[in-house]
C-alpha cells in the first residue's frame, strides 16, 4: 500500500485515471514525514480505506499539495477526511476547486510547515504552471507531469502513436513533447530548471513514470538539456 522510497519518504500507486481524449494515465502519490511527526500528503490519490488506514498509522496528516492545476481529483475526499489538514495548491486551482478551503497558494517559498525540510521550485508552463519539490532528508526530486514514461505499450491505436512522438514513453523518462514546447519564457524557465538541478538529488519521482534511483543528478541534465 505505502512503500517506502527512503528516509521518511514514501509512495503509493493509485488506481489508472482518464485524462484528455481519452489517454489514461496511472498515478502514484508520495507521503513525507515532517520532523515534528506531521504528514505533507503529495498529488493525493483515490482515498481507498486501506490507504487511509496505513496513513493514519504514521502520524496526523497536517497538508495535503496539488503541485499542478490538473493533479486535484482527489482533493474533495481528503479534504473531507482530514479537515483539520492544510490544503496548498499552485495559483488558480482553489477557482476549479471552491468546495475544496485552500490554505495558501504555492510558489518559490516554502511554506513555514515544511521550510527547511523541503524545497520548491515554480516551473512555469502554459499548459500548467508545476510546483518541483525537494524532500532534503532523503535527497528525492518529486515532480507531477513535467516527466513521464509509460510503457510502449501502456496505450492502443493512435494513441500510442501520439504518445511515442510526444515522448510521454520510453525506457527513461522525458519531459513530454508538449511541455517543453510550453515551458516560456525560456530564460525564466532555465534559471528555474538550474535551481533544480542544484539540488543534491539521490533520487527522482513522479507521478507517471518509473523512480529514478541510478545517477539522479545525471539523469536530471541530461532530461533538461535541450533547454542550453
Amino acid at each position: 500500500m505505502l512503500h517506502a522510497f527512503g528516509p521518511e519518504i514514501w509512495t503509493h500507486e493509485g488506481p489508472v485515471v482518464d485524462g484528455f481524449a481519452g489517454f489514461h494515465y496511472p498515478t502514484r502519490m508520495a507521503v513525507i514525514r515532517l520532523d515534528r511527526g506531521d504528514l505533507l500528503i503529495w498529488s493525493p490519490t483515490a482515498l481507498t480505506e486501506g490507504l487511509r488506514q496505513a496513513v493514519d498509522a504514521m502520524g496526523p496528516v497536517r497538508h495535503v499539495i496539488a503541485p499542478n492545476i490538473m493533479h486535484h481529483m482527489s482533493l474533495p475526499e481528503w479534504h473531507a477526511a482530514y479537515p483539520q489538514a492544510l490544503v496548498h495548491g499552485v495559483p488558480g486551482l482553489s477557482a476549479k476547486r471552491p468546495e475544496v478551503r485552500f490554505a495558501s497558494d504555492l510558489g518559490d517559498a516554502a511554506h513555514l510547515a515544511w521550510a527547511g525540510e523541503v524545497d520548491q521550485v515554480v516551473i512555469p508552463n502554459t499548459i500548467a504552471d508545476e510546483v518541483v519539490f525537494f524532500h532534503r532528508l532523503s535527497g528525492t526530486v518529486i515532480f507531477t507531469d513535467l516527466l513521464q514514461n509509460l510503457p510502449q505499450g501502456w496505450f492502443k491505436g493512435w494513441r500510442r502513436l501520439v504518445a511515442r512522438i510526444d515522448l510521454m514513453t520510453g525506457d527513461v523518462p522525458q519531459v513530454p513533447r508538449k511541455f517543453w514546447m510550453a515551458m516560456k519564457p525560456k530564460s525564466v524557465v532555465k534559471a528555474q530548471v538550474e535551481k533544480v538541478l542544484d539540488w543534491p538529488a539521490q533520487r527522482v519521482v513522479m507521478a507517471h513514470g518509473t523512480p529514478v534511483t541510478e545517477h539522479p543528478r545525471e539523469f536530471l541534465r541530461q532530461a533538461f538539456g535541450w533547454l542550453k
